[in-house]
């Protein structure tokens, strides 16, 4: 069946019941564009509190379809493919945060929101990438602060806030595996491109990384932005290859490249067209998280969606 037919049968269901289809930056090219909203995590959060639409369907992964559930527990949430988790929301279990946490009695906790509902629950505050300076920022600077789980990230905050943090050793296998050394071919290669990196790159939190005015460590939402905005014609882009196709959409006729063209997260590319088709037809595959659990995981993510990016 054609790309085309696929994307028809989608549309022509969710239509039929009442659906509202999310779709994160680093979807396949032909699931976001059959998404009514294409973004990253804090854009998707926040579409998903406001939709008036009976169902969800989010394509991303778990822990994404779970936050969607604790913002709006009177709607049916639908995952295509339940196989798509996340090994950075893995690296972390709502136990090993409690026994931290006991260890360190009066200090805030800060999750990224790549992280389980349970851990969520064990959260004072959630933040995406598009708001995790804000975050930290607004957090009295008498307190300690721990922040989970990407190590990555928590490096970087450390250097645009001037904050200590005490971080949690977790990581995403995709960002993590973009190196240094990858920047620096690059910028050797190409000195007439603007590099973007996300800030869960292994090489974000490098002096290498800020060296010099064409780098700039920006979320997936705010890489779309600089790109539209800026009048440079050739970017290289540090995170997962699935957004080079929304930076094209977005910023047509300028030139994209990946830092690594082996940048894929294989969670992310489970969901195909057909499964969004067949979750959307079938009602399956839908998501659910306990109510006791969910009102304790909410206001930690209620906070992040708040607090502008």
């Amino acid at each position: 069946m054609s790309t085309t037919t696929l994307h028809e049968e989608v549309r022509a269901l969710a239509e039929e019941r009442n659906a509202v289809i999310l779709a994160h930056n680093y979807q396949r090219p032909e699931v976001q564009d059959v998404a009514d909203y294409v973004g990253d995590s804090l854009g998707l959060s926040r579409q998903a509190a406001a939709a008036d639409a009976e169902t969800i369907v989010f394509c991303g992964v778990h822990f994404m379809a779970e936050t969607a559930v604790i913002l709006s527990p009177e709607k049916t949430v639908l995952l295509p493919d339940l196989g798509a988790g996340c090994s950075l929301a893995a690296s972390i279990t709502a136990a090993q945060l409690r026994t931290w946490k006991a260890d360190h009695p009066d200090a805030i906790v800060v999750s990224y929101v790549n992280t389980t509902a349970e851990v969520k629950a064990e959260t004072d505050y959630c933040c995406t990438s598009g708001n995790a300076q804000q975050v930290i920022e607004a957090i009295p600077a008498d307190r300690e602060i721990l922040f989970l789980p990407d190590l990555y990230l928590g490096l970087w905050l450390e250097r645009v806030t001037g904050r200590k943090l005490t971080i949690w050793m977790g990581e995403c296998h995709v960002h993590a595996g973009i190196r240094p050394a990858d920047i620096e071919r690059w910028q050797a290669d190409a000195p007439d491109a603007e590099l973007l990196v996300h800030p869960e790159c292994g090489c974000a939190s490098q002096a290498m990384a800020f060296a010099n005015e064409r780098t700039h460590i920006l979320s997936t939402e705010k890489m779309v932005d600089f790109a539209r905005r800026s009048p440079r014609q050739r970017f290289l882009i540090a995170t997962e290859t699935g957004i080079i196709h929304r930076l094209e959409k977005e910023a047509p006729g300028k030139r994209f490249e990946p830092v690594r063209a082996d940048a894929e997260c294989r969670y992310m590319k489970v969901t195909t067209l057909e499964k969004v088709r067949d979750s959307l037809a079938r009602m399956q595959h839908r998501v659910t998280v306990e109510p006791e659990l969910a009102a304790r995981a909410r206001l930690s993510i209620e906070r992040m969606v708040s607090i502008g990016a």
